[in-house]
């Protein structure tokens, strides 16, 4: 500058030092902080009384969101479930998984 002010800078020229070089991952393992539940407009109900445990769900969903201890399913992770239906779709057992209209978290 010429007027002998300083010129304020930027957020970004001051901390693109800060910033990982690129292409790289800093901290591994770092899906697990990204939760994708909040996406979905329906979800997937669970009826423990009806489930087989075949785990067909575990296998076929893209979100890893069916919990399991040890070979039984116990629960869907609704923090990483976007709703996309495909475990009803397998579920072979009429009754252990529906899709309903998820309405929030209070809901």
């Amino acid at each position: 500058m010429t007027d002998g002010k300083s010129t304020p800078q930027l957020e970004w020229e001051r901390s693109w030092q800060k910033l990982p070089r690129g292409g790289s991952i800093p901290v591994g393992g770092t899906s697990r902080a990204y939760l994708t539940g909040g996406w979905r407009s329906s979800k997937p109900v669970w009826d423990a009384s009806a489930c087989s445990h075949c785990l067909l769900c575990w296998v076929y969903c893209p979100d890893s969101a069916i919990l399991l201890d040890g070979v039984k399913m116990v629960g869907i992770s609704y923090d990483y479930c976007k709703g996309c239906g495909v475990c009803v779709h397998e579920c072979p057992t009429e009754g252990a998984l529906a899709m309903v209209q998820d309405d929030g978290p209070d809901a």
